[in-house]
């Protein structure tokens, strides 16, 4: 007959519950982040038939174009020279493959968009996508 060395051992849960609450608290602030960088004030004009983005570059670099014809990245307004001096940094840290989102509202004038599309070009990057959306989005209920 094999008798129980520690009868009255339990596991204690207080650890697992502590990590469980740091990382819902780690997920809730930077969800918070993303979505405060993002300019709701820009209306993206619509593209049924384009492609859906898979996978975002964590490299890519998203540019604000509203629909006076102000620039801003993560909602900080920037000068041509501003966004020049980000873009080129970025080619330096990453190369010339640093994917480039413009993001412009539908009444910006495309004399703005190309301004964007004329500094990424002197910052040497290439490689420049368009945001828009697939689908109107339905307001909730």
């Amino acid at each position: 007959m094999r008798k129980n060395k520690f009868p009255d051992a339990q596991l204690d849960m207080t650890p697992m519950i502590d990590v469980v609450f740091q990382l819902i608290i780690f997920f809730v602030v930077t969800v918070d982040l993303q979505t405060k960088a993002v300019d709701t004030k820009i209306r993206l004009a619509m593209s049924p038939n384009g492609p859906v983005e898979e996978q975002k570059d964590p490299r890519t670099v998203v540019v604000d174009v509203d629909a006076d014809g102000d620039i801003s990245i993560m909602r900080t307004r920037l000068s041509e020279g501003q966004l020049f001096n980000i873009l080129n940094k970025a080619r330096n840290e990453s190369g010339q493959s640093t994917p480039i989102v413009i993001r412009g509202d539908f009444q910006a004038k495309h004399e703005a968009v190309k301004r964007v599309m004329d500094v990424c070009g002197k910052a040497g990057l290439w490689k420049i996508r368009f945001a828009a959306l697939k689908e109107k989005a339905t307001p909730p209920s």
